[in-house]
């Protein structure tokens, strides 16, 4: 019973891996269930016994690849270091998964790059939505530390300062995953993170 379950899992891995290849490569609306069965190496019995239908899959495929997002806005909360340094962290560690991390990297090629927003999307745009509201909110709160023990300026809102950098980051994204010959993100990844920080007053 527990290597059914093993396998089972693996093979789930195995097709949400497929949907994310092939959802960033062509796009939802020109990806089938047939056409993800068959990078996955199986039937399409495999898929709908872990999944309803391609919307669904599509869900699953966002949840798992988006896991590490969530989990730096975790660490970000959580964190022991001081507000500053955590703000570094997490923009570093962004970069670093986009760079490192090819499910993450695939997982924001199809949010921006390949995804119509139709109505069949709302479910998943919703949960962007609330992904997005959760970093800013985390930010905010380590501006807002950062403010009350004079280590920045307190001239702009703590808030302002959160979408100014979750802003940039997501600008350093998508201008690198329309046109990935423009820069060499990992070479460039310092550059960025020096400049996000000065432009919020972290010298």
């Amino acid at each position: 019973m527990r290597r059914s379950k093993q396998d089972a899992e693996k093979t789930r891995l195995k097709v949400i891996d497929a949907a994310l290849t092939l959802f960033s490569r062509n796009g939802y609306s020109n990806t089938t269930l047939a056409m993800i069965a068959a990078e996955a190496g199986y039937s399409r019995g495999p898929i709908y016994w872990h999944f309803k239908n391609k919307d669904d899959l599509y869900q699953a495929v966002l949840a798992m690849s988006q896991e590490p997002l969530e989990q730096l806005v975790t660490e970000l909360e959580d964190t022991k270091a001081g507000p500053l340094r955590a703000i570094e962290l997490f923009i570093r560690r962004w970069l670093d998964l986009l760079v490192e991390d090819v499910w993450f990297r695939q997982s924001f090629e199809i949010l921006l790059n390949k995804t119509e927003l139709t109505e069949q999307m709302v479910p998943t745009l919703e949960r962007e939505r609330s992904l997005t509201l959760s970093i800013v909110d985390a930010l905010s709160a380590c501006f807002a530390k950062a403010q009350q023990s004079g280590l920045i300026p307190a001239d702009d809102s703590p808030r302002s300062l959160a979408l100014l950098v979750y802003s940039q980051l997501m600008g350093v994204t998508q201008s690198w995953l329309f046109a990935p010959d423009l820069f060499d993100l990992d070479a460039e990844k310092d550059f960025f993170i020096q400049r996000m920080l000065s432009s919020c007053g972290m010298d």
